[in-house]
C-alpha cells in the first residue's frame, strides 16, 4: 500500500498471514486467487514484490465448495485440489441436531450472536507441534509400505479411473495413516489405518472417465472397488 505520507510503500498483511486459513466457497475466488494459494500451501511461503516471506509454522488452509450452485464459479485445477489432503462430505445435520437448532430459534438464539469470548480452546499451538513431532517417530513397515504402494498403482490402473492419484498423494497417504495410528494409541500403522484414510484422501484427487460418469459411477465406488482388489499383508 502506498503511504502518503511517506511517499513509500508499506506492507500491510492480509488474511494469509495466520495460523488457519478459512477459505469459504473457494470455488468462486478467481484464478489468479486460486494460484496465489499454491505456493502458500506447498511451500507456507508467500512471495510479494520479489521478496519471500514464511508463514506460521501452524498454516494450513480449510476450504468449502457449494456442490450446487456453479454459476459465476471458477472449478480448482487439479493441482490445487491435490494439495489439499481430505474432502469431507457435508450432509444436512441429523433430526436431533436439527430439532435442537429449531428450540434455539423458537428462544429467540441466533447463531451469530454466539459470544466467542466463552469458547474455550482445545488445544495450543505447541499441543499441535508437539503432536506433529510425535506423529513422525510412528513406526511404518515395508510390507505395510508396499501394500500402500499397491493401492497407489492401482489408480492409475482402473478401467474407471482418467487420473490416478499422484506421488504426493502418496507420501500425504501415509503421513495421516500415520496421524491416524498415532490417534488410535499405537506406534505403528496397520493396514486398516491406511484403508480408513482413503476415501477422504482419495475422492478428490480421482478423476474418472467420462464413459463412467455417464454409467452413474462416483468415486466412493471406485474407491471401494480398489480397496477390495488389492490384497492386505498379514
Amino acid at each position: 500500500m502506498f503511504d502518503f505520507n511517506t511517499r513509500d510503500f508499506t506492507l500491510k498483511k492480509g488474511p494469509i498471514f495466520t495460523e488457519i486459513l478459512l477459505a469459504d466457497e473457494i470455488n468462486r475466488t478467481p484464478p489468479k486467487t486460486q494460484s496465489a494459494l499454491l505456493e502458500a500451501m506447498q511451500e507456507q511461503q508467500v512471495t510479494l514484490d520479489g521478496k519471500t516471506m514464511a508463514l506460521p509454522p501452524l498454516f494450513w488452509v480449510i476450504a468449502t465448495q457449494n456442490s450446487l450452485e456453479f454459476e459465476g464459479t471458477y472449478p480448482l485445477p487439479e493441482a490445487q485440489l491435490d494439495r489439499f489432503v481430505f474432502k469431507l462430505l457435508i450432509d444436512y445435520p441429523e433430526r436431533s441436531a436439527e430439532k435442537q437448532m429449531l428450540m434455539q430459534a423458537k428462544q429467540g438464539s441466533q447463531g451469530r450472536s454466539t459470544n466467542i469470548k466463552e469458547l474455550q480452546p482445545m488445544a495450543t499451538i505447541e499441543n499441535i507441534l508437539n503432536a506433529r513431532e510425535e506423529v513422525k517417530k510412528v513406526e511404518s513397515q515395508e510390507n505395510i509400505i508396499n501394500y500402500l504402494l499397491d493401492l497407489i498403482v492401482k489408480t492409475r490402473q482402473h478401467t474407471d479411473i482418467a487420473l490416478g492419484a499422484s506421488p504426493r498423494a502418496a507420501v500425504v497417504w501415509l503421513q495421516t495413516s500415520k496421524a491416524k495410528a498415532w490417534l488410535s494409541g499405537r506406534d505403528y500403522v496397520t493396514p486398516d489405518d491406511i484403508k480408513n484414510i482413503a476415501f477422504p484422501l482419495l475422492r478428490h484427487r480421482l478423476i474418472l472417465n467420462p464413459e463412467a460418469q455417464l454409467e452413474g459411477v462416483n468415486s466412493q465406488a471406485v474407491i471401494e472397488s480398489i480397496l477390495k482388489q488389492v490384497a492386505v499383508p498379514r
